[in-house]
């Protein structure tokens, strides 16, 4: 499917998506800057992504785990520093968390900032457990 807003637009067709260009705003976080690329590869190949560009620039991705019925996990939401404080961000999650495919039972998210964008769309605080095998790093 296609978005359109302006000179800006976002997809969840695998084909527009432009793995260097996603893999280097996902260097500039700091919960993906230590994925190997190889993680990063296999992590879009196992979920909905969606991609935002500015005419035929990525400015914005983000991504979808999910088992299409019961659960969602929203992750990797990042918009190019340069392109932030337009609504892009506040677009794109509005997009993702009302994709048909995405109607599960649950849909979740772990984030350390960015609180209002995710609350306004009905995101609450809850307890959670993580477990990480070998050490791993969370993010």
């Amino acid at each position: 499917m296609r978005w359109d807003r302006g000179e800006y637009w976002l997809t969840d067709e695998r084909e527009h998506m432009d793995v260097d260009a996603v893999c280097s705003l996902l260097a500039d976080t700091y919960w993906a800057a230590n994925r190997p690329r190889a993680m990063l590869e296999r992590s879009f190949e196992h979920s909905l992504c969606f991609v935002m560009r500015r005419r035929d620039r990525v400015v914005g991705f983000a991504r979808a785990v999910t088992d299409y019925a019961t659960f969602t996990w929203v992750c990797d939401v990042v918009v190019e520093e340069r392109e932030r404080g337009k609504g892009l961000g506040k677009w794109m999650v509005e997009i993702l968390i009302h994709h048909p495919v995405l109607q599960t039972r649950s849909q979740f998210l772990a984030t350390r900032d960015a609180h209002g964008l995710y609350e306004r769309h009905g995101f609450q605080k809850t307890e959670s457990m993580k477990r990480m095998p070998g050490g791993m790093q969370a993010f």
